[in-house]
């Protein structure tokens, strides 16, 4: 199927172009220099759709302001959001379908998301990672697993995680006739008296091109923005920090609002809880914990997925929790032997162990107190309340049997020892960002009254509209940036057919 065509039997919008412009081939910066589609970013989504928009015949050209490909894709721990597709087949899950994707994706949204994007990802994701598998791209069915808060195991994860997916895009481009620009960062747009988007700007220097793809990542890296339009994230001030790329400061937007392009998804994206030990990603949170908010109660399944965790922690009074446990849990704290390698070898940080946990109640960071009375007092909990939901929960832990959230008994473990300990746990780890510019299912930028730009499309982490107020789980990012980076490719050289 050609992601051209979407949806079936329908036309581009009409907008009017400038009669007879032409397109110089000549090289980045060069006098008169001029490409069919030029993509601005070099992530998943920027590089998709510069494969695709070769593989169609036009010339392009692919500028990225880091020194390598990769963007915030190749960081990822590659996971791929899908269903109906070959893996989950071979893993005996024959009866997924896009269908049931699309009404999982909205329910958990709200219906708070365009309608109209959500179906074509969830119509084209598994589309999009057979054409990765084609590509090389490795997702064990071993791997598969259920990645959002649905019972039905739709996250692909990669073998060598986002930077296999990242690789294997690099390795495509290099196999085409696409002039890369690395270090490169556009200054504006181009655009003629009519209003086309026909270029960019470079070093002071025009480039021309018949469509311009808008690829840049999100903008987690850039303070203001995170403040004007992600203030939940900016919010907690120097607990807060960004886990993507170093050059993703939201490019994409400023370009696009200079064109006209409307933005959406105001205070959109994903945040991850912390214990804000040190500006390190933690991979493993263990279920001993016991999670209470400021009233002394539990309010959720300390190990519920991460795709819903922050929103649930957000509500609480104060916008954060605390994370209760004894000394004997403290003492027995050891990494999870999925990442006992990985930790023992210096590749991860794991907040949750012993060394660590001594480290930070020096810090001050872990409050301890030799009475759950006198920790309550100390953390601003009500005393009376911890008191109870302790002994609640030691009586589950007795019984077998989490009455409360259902956590598995072998999860759990007591608080019965002192000295006790408190960990504050905010949601402020920025993991991406989904304000953006608007955008229709042709990937084509809209304005504020909903007309397509000419000339201009965007696609991935740089759009809004496609990822809502919930994260529906592990790899809905990167199925965004494949699917749609698709789309804006085979949509960018189209627009150079219309007009050749």
């Amino acid at each position: 199927m050609n992601l051209a065509s979407l949806p079936p039997g329908s036309q581009l919008p009409y907008c009017s172009m400038l009669p007879g412009r032409e397109t110089h081939h000549a090289s980045i910066m060069g006098e008169g220099a001029g490409y069919d589609v030029i993509v601005i970013g070099g992530g998943g989504a920027g590089m998709c759709a510069a494969i695709e928009a070769c593989d169609a015949g036009a010339r392009v050209a692919l500028l990225d302001a880091d020194a390598k490909l990769g963007g915030s894709t190749a960081l990822s721990g590659g996971v791929y959001y899908a269903a109906g597709t070959s893996v989950q087949r071979e893993a005996g899950i024959a009866d997924d379908t896009a269908d049931a994707m699309f009404e999982y994706y909205m329910t958990l949204n709200q219906y708070r998301v365009e309608a109209s994007l959500a179906r074509t990802l969830c119509d084209h994701a598994a589309e999009g990672l057979e054409w990765l598998i084609e590509l090389g791209v490795s997702f064990p069915v071993a791997a598969l697993y259920s990645s959002g808060v649905e019972s039905v195991a739709r996250g692909h994860t990669a073998a060598d995680m986002g930077a296999g997916i990242a690789e294997a895009l690099d390795r495509e481009v290099a196999a085409r006739d696409i002039d890369v620009a690395l270090d490169t960062r556009v200054e504006e747009l181009l655009s003629d008296d009519s209003g086309p988007v026909v270029g960019v700007r470079i070093g002071g220097e025009d480039v021309r091109s018949a469509a311009v793809v808008l690829a840049t990542g999100g903008f987690g890296a850039n303070p203001y923005l995170l403040n004007r339009h992600y203030p939940e994230a900016a919010a907690h001030g120097d607990w807060s920090w960004y886990i993507g790329n170093a050059n993703c400061i939201g490019d994409g937007l400023a370009l696009g609002e200079s064109a006209g392009a409307d933005l959406v998804g105001h205070n959109r994206g994903l945040l991850l809880t912390t214990p804000n030990f040190k500006k390190e990603l933690e991979v493993y949170v263990p279920a001993w914990l016991v999670y209470v908010n400021r009233e002394g109660r539990r309010f959720v399944n300390e190990v519920a997925e991460y795709a819903v965790m922050s929103g649930v922690v957000k509500a609480q009074t104060g916008g954060s929790c605390f994370a209760i446990f004894d000394d004997d849990a403290r003492a027995a704290a050891r990494p999870d032997p999925r990442y006992a390698d990985a930790f023992a070898a210096g590749i991860i940080s794991l907040n949750w162990v012993t060394e660590e946990l001594d480290a930070q109640i020096e810090a001050g960071k872990v409050i301890r107190a030799d009475s759950l009375n006198a920790l309550a007092i100390r953390c601003g909990i009500r005393p009376g309340a911890l008191l109870a939901t302790v002994e609640k929960y030691n009586d589950d832990v007795a019984a077998g049997h989490d009455s409360m959230f259902f956590k598995r008994a072998d999860e759990m473990k007591p608080i019965r020892k002192a000295p006790f300990h408190a960990v504050e746990i905010k949601p402020a780890i920025v993991c991406l960002t989904s304000t953006g510019i608007r955008i229709n299912a042709h990937t084509q930028a809209l304005d504020a009254c909903d007309r397509p730009i000419c000339g201009l499309f965007a696609a991935g982490e740089t759009t809004g509209g496609v990822l809502g107020e919930r994260y529906i789980g592990g790899g809905n990012s990167i199925a965004n940036a494949i699917v749609f980076g698709r789309i804006a490719g085979q949509q960018a050289a189209l627009e150079f057919k219309r007009n050749d």
